[in-house]
């Protein structure tokens, strides 16, 4: 029997480009959004006779700096030491009312057993609270040690209550009570908006298919009630916002652009823009001037990177005025520091602190005001 002619193959159509999955719905946002009363009163946080103390003096001082999770005796340990010289123990409302903490508090594994390590005992000698937004390392999960995203970080940062855990040992250092991973800070003389930019190495994001738009709404309703309030004459106060992915950065890791434009979207709804930006992520010191009109004004605001808490550095190209859109990259530093944050009634100053990572000596590298 004659066998059958074999057909020749049938030529492929050419391949359809496909777009890169983006890795905005890759993780999942499974921490509890926020109780019902999301407003974090600053006597929350230190007490109302501290709070009252602070109000009286007529400004208020934090820390801020993210990307720390290195562990004892690193440049974790001496940013954190150089941060405790700016406290003033005989006139602590003239001191730092609380370090703000940009994110990735932890790195690795198992990280219910990792903030011994790299959180209580780095800090051990850091006087003042520390409250904290999440960041990507923070949410990230592991089957076998880290099933749950966030879990370690809402047992330690949104605890019912201000109480020494068991996995601080003999250190006195408290959980924070926040509300959830992200919140409203009620201060004298400023208001700072935390946001969970989520568990993606990049880029950052606020609203989405999986985490919904909860958080996104959340934050619409809050800056139309800041704004509602400004009209009324009852609120004169700064606002602050933060994220841990950066809107404009220019190394270590990308600009989280369609986060930004959610962000932009939410503030031209509400009526407001931020006075100051905050984020980490890139392990580097960043600043830029975003320049953009709003409301019939023309606005210059600072957006500061400052993942420079311990972790290791990354390299950073040196800014020289480089335009990024509405952004002008004005300063950049490679190497270890923290953010010291002044504001009174009439404006926002920023002063940067390198840190030497072998003495541990600080020194003025960048200021700013908003």
């Amino acid at each position: 029997m004659a066998q059958k002619k074999k057909r020749a193959p049938a030529k492929k159509a050419p391949a359809k480009k496909v777009a890169k999955p983006t890795l905005r719905f890759a993780t999942p946002f499974t921490a509890a959004p926020p109780i019902a009363n999301s407003i974090m009163p600053l006597s929350q946080v230190i007490g109302q006779q501290a709070a009252n103390a602070i109000a009286a003096t007529g400004q208020i001082q934090f820390h801020a700096a993210g990307d720390t999770g290195k562990g004892p005796d690193t440049a974790q340990t001496l940013v954190a030491d150089a941060m405790t010289t700016d406290y003033n123990l005989q006139n602590p409302d003239k001191s730092p009312a609380f370090f703000f903490h940009l994110g990735d508090v932890t790195y690795g594994h198992d990280k219910v057993q990792l903030f011994r390590r790299q959180f209580y005992e780095p800090y051990v000698h850091y006087p003042g609270k520390i409250i904290g937004i999440p960041g990507n390392h923070d949410g990230e999960t592991f089957p076998s040690s880290d099933p749950v995203s966030l879990k370690a970080f809402m047992a330690n940062f949104c605890a019912s209550s201000q109480a020494v855990p068991p996995i601080a040992g003999s250190i006195f250092r408290q959980t924070m009570d926040q509300p959830g991973v992200y919140w409203l800070l009620d201060a004298p003389f400023v208001q700072i908006v935390g946001l969970y930019s989520n568990a993606a190495e990049n880029p950052g994001f606020i609203r989405g298919q999986i985490p919904t738009e909860v958080q996104y709404n959340w934050l619409v309703t809050t800056l139309r009630a800041i704004k509602t309030a400004r009209d009324q004459g009852s609120n004169k106060k700064k606002l602050i916002m933060a994220t841990h992915h950066p809107p404009y950065t220019s190394g270590g890791h990308s600009p989280s652009t369609e986060m930004l434009a959610d962000l932009d979207s939410a503030c031209t709804q509400a009526g407001i823009m931020p006075d100051l930006f905050l984020s980490g992520h890139a392990h580097s010191y960043q600043r830029y001037t975003r320049r953009l009109p709003f409301a019939g004004k023309q606005l210059a605001i600072p957006y500061i990177v400052a993942g420079t808490g311990g972790i290791n550095d990354q390299a950073i190209v040196a800014a020289s005025g480089q335009v990024t859109g509405q952004a002008t990259f004005e300063k950049s530093m490679k190497g270890y520091g923290y953010l010291l944050i002044t504001v009174n009634a009439s404006k926002i100053s920023g002063t940067f602190y390198a840190v030497d990572p072998s003495t541990g000596q600080k020194t003025q590298y960048d200021q700013f005001t908003a």
